[in-house]
């Protein structure tokens, strides 16, 4: 297992369209959803929940994709809408981040919003660290009402993403990051 600034410093995501089997084991699984919920929660409200689409359940996730997608894009291909059925099944395992804000005195929606964000990079890396790959992804599925609705969300509930996880066949080429005297300002100077 790499140390932790080693880890922080080689996370990188990979296409599902590229990830290959096999994913988490249970005890894996169990890990990485207990990582994701050590994150800062002001107040212990726990303003974030997980759905897990593992085996079956990919495909069924497919399904209701497929099926909502031709509903309101009736000019669709057949492809396209494969695409659509095709999303969870290539990556072994995908973890939606839920995210639920509530009325509190003290913890703005913001903060939890910010709560369950922290949560998916907390699963993002510990599945790094556990030698997988992951990509945070959202798309027309994690806005659609309909689709929410389908995979159980309240109405309150929205996704922050969807962690799709799996292994690498290859090493992964870092991509271009912002250079620090891009995005770093020093207050007062």
């Amino acid at each position: 297992m790499p140390d932790a600034l080693e880890l922080l410093k080689t996370r990188r995501s990979l296409k599902p369209l590229e990830m290959t089997g096999p994913g988490p084991s249970p005890a894996e699984l169990e890990t990485i959803l207990t990582i994701g919920s050590r994150v800062p929660d002001h107040g212990k409200i726990a303003p974030w929940r997980f759905i897990v689409f593992e085996n079956d359940a990919r495909m069924k996730a497919g399904e209701i994709f497929a099926r909502i997608f031709r509903l309101k894009n009736v000019t669709a291909t057949p492809d396209q809408v494969d695409v659509e059925k095709k999303r969870f099944a290539h990556a072994p395992l995908v973890i939606a981040v839920v995210s639920k804000t509530t009325e509190h005195r003290k913890v703005p929606p913001w903060e939890q919003q910010l709560s369950a964000g922290a949560s998916a990079m907390n699963i993002v890396h510990a599945a790094h660290a556990l030698g997988y790959v992951a990509n945070w992804l959202t798309g027309w599925i994690a806005f659609d009402r309909d689709v929410l609705t389908a995979l159980g969300l309240q109405s309150e509930e929205k996704i922050a993403g969807f962690i799709h996880i799996g292994r690498s066949d290859r090493a992964i080429e870092d991509r271009p990051r912002p250079s620090l005297n891009e995005i770093v300002t020093r207050f007062g100077e």
